[in-house]
C-alpha cells in the first residue's frame, strides 16, 4: 500500500483592518487555539505569497529574507511583531497552520532470515519491511534473557511514516506507524529456537524449582514414609486385639 499525504493550510487570523503610524511596530496575534506537533508548522505570510516567518513544533522561530532583522515570531502565543513599519508593509497578513492528511499505514511484513543456535544460546535475525521501508535486527536468547544485539536499517522513515522493531519478553514486534495510525506484526522466538535445536532454552521455557532426580527421590521418600506408618498402625491394631 502506497501512502498518500496531502497538505492544506488553515487560516488562524480573522480579517480586520489595522491602522498604524509610519515607523511604529505592528503587533498581530493568533485568534485561534493551535497545538503543534512534529509534522505541523505555523506560518506568518504577507500578501498570501510572501513568507514572513514560521514556528515549528519545538517553538523554534525562523524568519525569512528581509524580515530577519525587523520581525519577531513568539513561540508562547505564535504572535508576530513587525518593527518600524513602512508604507510598503501595507497589505494582508495571515497566520496559517500546515495540516497533513494521511492514509492509514499498511501492516508490515515480519520474516525470519537467519537462525543459529548452540547449547546455551539462540540467535535470530528478522526483517521488518513495507513497500518503502526496511529494517533488519538480530536477537539473542540465552539461559538468562533475550536481547537485541544488532540493527541494520535500509530506510526506517519515509513519507512521514516509520518502522520500529523491539523485543518484549520473548516476542519480537514490528511497528509501522504515522501520525494518524499504526499497525504491529509480531513473532515469538521460542518456536524457532526449539525447531533449530530440538530443545527449549531455559529463558523461554522456565525450569522447575527442583531437578528431576530430586523430584523422583522426594516422591519415593514420601511413599516409603507412608508405608512404614501404615505397617506400624496395622501391627499396633493386631496387638490390641
Amino acid at each position: 500500500m502506497i501512502l498518500t499525504t496531502h497538505f492544506c493550510f488553515s487560516v488562524l487570523l480573522d480579517l480586520q483592518n489595522v491602522f498604524l503610524l509610519h515607523g511604529s511596530d505592528l503587533h498581530l496575534d493568533v485568534k485561534k487555539s493551535v497545538v503543534l506537533d512534529k509534522k505541523t508548522d505555523i506560518f506568518w505570510k504577507y500578501n498570501i505569497t510572501n513568507y514572513v516567518g514560521k514556528l515549528s513544533y519545538n517553538k523554534e522561530a525562523i524568519l525569512f529574507d528581509s524580515y530577519e532583522e525587523r520581525a519577531e515570531v513568539f513561540g508562547r502565543n505564535f504572535s508576530l511583531v513587525l518593527k518600524n513599519v513602512k508604507h510598503s508593509d501595507s497589505g494582508y497578513y495571515t497566520a496559517v497552520v500546515k495540516v497533513i492528511v494521511q492514509d492509514p499505514v499498511s501492516r508490515a511484513e515480519l520474516t525470519v532470515d537467519h537462525l543459529s543456535s548452540s547449547s546455551d544460546s539462540c540467535n535470530l535475525t528478522v526483517t521488518c519491511s513495507t513497500v518503502d521501508l526496511n529494517i533488519s535486527s538480530t536477537f539473542r536468547c540465552d539461559a538468562q534473557n533475550c536481547l537485541q544485539v544488532e540493527e541494520k536499517s535500509l530506510n526506517v522513515s519515509k513519507y512521514f511514516s516509520s518502522l520500529i522493531v523491539y523485543l518484549q519478553q520473548d516476542t519480537i514486534f514490528c511497528n509501522h506507524s504515522n501520525k494518524v495510525s499504526w499497525k504491529a506484526n509480531k513473532t515469538v522466538i521460542k518456536p524457532y529456537c526449539e525447531r533449530k535445536s530440538g530443545k527449549t532454552i531455559s529463558k523461554l521455557s522456565p525450569p522447575t524449582d527442583m531437578p528431576p532426580n530430586t523430584v523422583v527421590f522426594s516422591v519415593g521418600l514420601i511413599i516409603m514414609v507412608f508405608a512404614v506408618i501404615s505397617v506400624h498402625l496395622m501391627e499396633k491394631k493386631k496387638k490390641q486385639k
